[in-house]
């Protein structure tokens, strides 16, 4: 058996290199500033995904800015991020970082989406086909607020 394969109760590789990139990203927001247009790394992080997540992405961050214009674009664990007054309101999770057969949209308790004792936080995301896209936008926009 190898040191892969043995059973490990801490976090994965992958959690490791996300803190280390969040712990980057928190370097860089003091060094220049949080008010500093982080969208260009945005979209450098998404170039660099494999093309099912970076089709994927591309358009979720085209659904966030047209639904929820309010919203700044920024990193968040080395995973395009969404937030109001800097804090994350929506996320996206490529499948491929941590090695799942799909990718998620997240949503942080920033936003807006309170439903009674009950409501869903985290999305499954394979496809977006035009209804997919339609669902998601409004919870964009609402998730905004």
């Amino acid at each position: 058996m190898s040191a892969s394969d043995k059973s490990y109760d801490g976090f994965t590789a992958e959690e490791r290199d996300a803190m280390k990139e969040h712990a980057k990203e928190l370097k860089a927001t003091k060094r220049r500033g949080a008010k500093a247009d982080t969208e260009p790394d945005v979209l450098a992080k998404i170039a660099e995904m494999g093309d099912a997540d970076r089709a994927l992405a591309e358009r979720f961050h085209a659904l966030v800015k047209e639904n929820a214009p309010g919203l700044t674009a920024k990193l968040w664990y080395g995973m395009p991020a969404y937030a109001r007054d800097g804090k994350v309101v929506c996320f996206f999770q490529s499948a491929e970082k941590f090695k799942a057969r799909y990718a998620t949209v997240g949503f942080s308790d920033q936003a807006a989406l309170d439903e009674g004792t009950l409501w869903p936080t985290s999305y499954a995301l394979t496809d977006l086909d035009p209804a997919t896209e339609k669902s998601l936008a409004a919870l964009v926009a609402r998730a905004a607020g």
